[in-house]
């Protein structure tokens, strides 16, 4: 497809690998990794080279627990990797809820906002003003009590009926791509997670595209007890599950092996 977006035109072909780049010091994976300028560049030239077709930055861990900082701490950490970045060259996401950093990253030339809180009409205002995408997350509650938060009387229904809001406050405003994202890991028991996963395909809309996160997240160890770094073989079993069902987007620590996992995947089944 072919994805406007700013003053570029990147052709993007489903199923899309979307590489994390996590610049905090305490995210649950790879915290403290690419706190570096030169490192983090580094990783995201490998995760392209390995297929990525979106890189997605974070300045802020929003695992299980945490707690907000402040918008010039989150600024200091992402504004040197994105003006060091190619603005011309594959779609930069910046994981993001504060009104303050959605509208600096813009400015500085990143093309999505992927927004955890779901969105607000300030940001929707501000992804029509430099025509972005959007990718809106569901969640129950901020990061640092959303797991005391999971009491649904139908998941499925309650995540369908806040994306169907969202919608309706979008309609008056001109969004050039937009995604949503049940949200795996925020707000959910194990259960949930999975169930979420098992029906995804439940939340296909024609206005916007699916992604999926389910990528390392604690649902693993929960099944199996094993840290971030056993955590592959469940990773890619999901975002095989998702793209069977539809999904088009996939947020991954894993480049090169979910790229793989999906185009097999799609060779399997576009010859059956």
């Amino acid at each position: 497809m072919n994805l406007q977006l700013n003053q570029y035109r990147f052709t993007l072909k489903a199923p899309i690998v979307m590489g994390i780049l996590n610049l905090t010091p305490d995210s649950f994976s790879d915290g403290g990794q690419y706190a570096r300028t030169d490192k983090a560049i580094q990783r995201v030239e490998e995760m392209i080279s390995q297929g990525a077709q979106i890189i997605d930055i974070g300045g802020e861990s929003t695992r299980p627990g945490s707690s907000f900082i402040s918008a010039d701490e989150e600024l200091n950490r992402i504004m040197p990797i994105i003006e060091a970045l190619p603005k011309d060259s594959y779609p930069i996401s910046v994981d993001t809820n504060k009104p303050a950093v959605q509208t600096a990253v813009l400015e500085a030339g990143a093309h999505i906002i992927n927004d955890i809180m779901g969105g607000t009409p300030a940001l929707y205002q501000t992804a029509q003003q430099y025509q972005a995408g959007l990718v809106l997350m569901h969640t129950s509650s901020t990061p640092i009590d959303m797991q005391q938060k999971t009491d649904y009387q139908d998941i499925i229904t309650e995540i369908q009926n806040y994306f169907h809001q969202k919608l309706q406050e979008l309609q008056k405003f001109n969004i050039p791509k937009l995604w949503i994202d049940p949200g795996i890991g925020f707000g959910k028991t194990l259960q949930q997670n999975l169930t979420i996963m098992r029906q995804i395909n439940s939340f296909a809309l024609e206005s916007c595209g699916l992604l999926l996160g389910s990528s390392r997240k604690s649902w693993i160890d929960k099944l199996y007890s094993v840290d971030t770094e056993h955590r592959l073989g469940a990773s890619l079993a999901s975002i095989i599950m998702g793209y069977l069902k539809g999904v088009e987007i996939f947020r991954v620590h894993d480049v090169q092996e979910s790229v793989q996992a999906l185009d097999v995947a799609k060779h399997l089944r576009d010859s059956s």
